[in-house]
């Protein structure tokens, strides 16, 4: 689900196809901004396209709207012609947030979810799941889990460009509500608060802004109000519980319990 290409600034008008076109391309762009540390060439490019207002939504809620300064602040006061010693500060942040988790801001979901905030555990497998529906899956596990941010970035984008299907639409929400959603504005928060560069709490806040507005598009496209916090966890508690009682009423071994 890798993408590398930046998308340029487009201005047609945002039919559905059109919608779907251009949030994929802007989504592929937040997940390339997570996946590695950036180098000048990234760099210089986001200066050049004037990010983040080449995005196709506008981030004109009231988070939407701090995480726009915040970005624009970072790539502002950083030079053009980037020297070593900035890059070097950018992958030490880049390093602390995503690789050894230094400030306890981890970009996989389970870490939030699970009760003893463990890596690897029932939301991977979850996320894993939504994945081989649509008959994708990931290179190694062990190398990053499946419910990495940059994963399911990924998987959203793909969703959005290979299909725009009314159904489609509606597992996009509905995955959104049930892992994204779920935790990448307590992820942003940690970040912005922890971490050493504006320009990764820039990344993060406008991740978090961007998905908030998308999923509010998407409720509007479907005519269904967002699920609230509350609700979306009532949903995931029952789901959970459903799915331990199958476990056991088909144990090995064992035939079905009446």
């Amino acid at each position: 689900m890798n993408q590398d290409a930046l998308p340029p600034n487009k201005t047609a008008p945002m039919n559905l196809e059109s919608l779907c076109a251009r949030v994929a391309e802007d989504i592929q762009l937040l997940a390339i901004l997570h996946d590695r540390e950036p180098d000048g060439v990234l760099i210089k490019e986001l200066q050049e396209m004037n990010f983040p207002s080449v995005l196709s939504l506008a981030l004109d809620s009231g988070p939407g709207l701090e995480s726009v300064a915040l970005m624009e602040h970072a790539l502002s006061t950083l030079p053009a012609d980037i020297k070593q010693p900035d890059l070097d500060e950018l992958a030490a942040d880049y390093a602390s947030i995503y690789l050894n988790h230094a400030i306890a801001a981890s970009p996989e979901e389970s870490v939030w979810l699970d009760e003893d905030s463990l890596m690897c555990q029932e939301s991977m497998f979850q996320v894993r799941s939504w994945y081989a529906s649509y008959g994708l899956g990931i290179p190694d596990w062990r190398l990053r889990p499946d419910d990495h941010l940059v994963y399911q970035l990924q998987f959203i984008a793909w969703l959005l460009s290979e299909n725009e299907s009314l159904k489609t639409i509606e597992d996009l929400a509905t995955f959104m509500d049930e892992h994204l959603l779920r935790w990448l504005g307590n992820f942003a928060e940690r970040v912005i608060a922890r971490c050493e560069t504006p320009y990764f709490a820039g990344v993060a806040a406008i991740t978090a802004a961007y998905c908030e507005i998308f999923r509010d598009i998407l409720a509007d496209i479907l005519e269904q109000p967002r699920p609230s916090r509350e609700e979306v966890e009532q949903r995931m508690q029952l789901n959970k519980s459903e799915r331990e009682t199958e476990s056991v009423r088909f144990m090995p071994g064992m035939g079905p319990v009446v």
